[in-house]
């Protein structure tokens, strides 16, 4: 399958726009399961707030947050799949400044240093573009996450001894989640990475962070921690917007990696409740969204 670019930019500008629009079914579902455990009054009316907006969001085909967040694109490339990778490259990044320009999206992204906006969405690298490869016969996924900052400064990673052992890893990740209170907008997802070098670590927080919820971490003693955190997040009394209840959090997720027997990393990645992303599927039948 020969990759069409300019397929690609059109794609990458409707993904933008259909993140910031529509949140995911998964997400929409944890909303239902709050709602029914929440037993704190307050924590129950602002949730039906939450869900009320989603709702007229979609209605008049309104974007979820004002924040139209920093974009990133996870592009998966399958096998038999003939590509021009400084192209696709710069595909992605002219589709979210054509979304930015023809959806009037308001521009999130400045420079570092001068704080210039060039009102599209895009700077020095950013769009954030991830590339990797899996044995899907000519398939190629392309998953957009507008990452608001909101969330995003709720970001942490600690370079831990081995001999700090797990419990320094479990009690690191729930100070984390005590100190943001409600500056990151729950009820969140706590994405947490555990192992790889410190950079590695960080980008396995921003998985889980932006993992589906109900997908278990697939190795099984990160499974078994994240449904430990995931439960102890909920008895802080935080609650949504930081007012009060059970819903800290929809889920804590974890991700692993390998690490030096000398270190023991860990880092924590937060998404907010608007917990937006898209995805399209490009096989040689066509486009496929989700």
């Amino acid at each position: 399958m020969d990759l069409n670019l300019d397929e690609v930019e059109k794609i990458c500008a409707d993904l933008y726009l259909r993140a910031l629009q529509l949140l995911p079914p998964d997400i929409k579902a944890g909303f239902s399961e709050l709602q029914r455990t929440e037993t704190d009054a307050t924590g129950q009316a602002i949730l039906g707030t939450m869900v009320e907006n989603i709702k007229v969001a979609e209605r008049t085909r309104n974007i979820l947050c004002q924040d139209t967040g920093i974009p990133i694109y996870n592009i998966t490339i399958g096998r038999n799949v003939t590509f021009d990778g400084a192209g696709l490259k710069e595909a992605v990044r002219r589709g979210a400044a054509r979304s930015t320009r023809e959806n009037s999206l308001r521009s999130s992204v400045v420079h570092p240093i001068t704080r210039k906006n060039d009102q599209n969405s895009c700077g020095i690298r950013v769009p954030v573009i991830h590339i990797d490869f899996d044995d899907r016969e000519e398939t190629v996924s392309i998953e957009m996450i507008p990452k608001g900052s909101g969330s995003e400064n709720g970001s942490f990673l600690k370079m831990l001894l081995p001999s700090d052992g797990i419990t320094a890893v479990k009690r690191f990740v729930v100070d984390r989640v005590i100190e943001l209170g409600g500056r990151v907008c729950p009820p969140t997802i706590v994405g947490v990475g555990i192992g790889g070098t410190s950079d590695l670590c960080m980008h396995l927080a921003k998985i889980a962070a932006t993992r589906p919820l109900r997908m278990a971490c697939e190795d099984a003693e990160g499974a078994k921690i994240e449904a430990e955190l995931s439960r102890a997040v909920n008895e802080l009394g935080i609650g949504p917007q930081g007012l009060g209840g059970r819903s800290t959090s929809f889920a804590v997720h974890v991700e692993v990696a390998a690490t030096h027997i000398t270190q023991n990393p860990v880092a924590v990645n937060i998404q907010c409740h608007s917990a937006r992303r898209a995805r399209a599927t490009l096989t040689p039948g066509g486009i496929a969204f989700s």
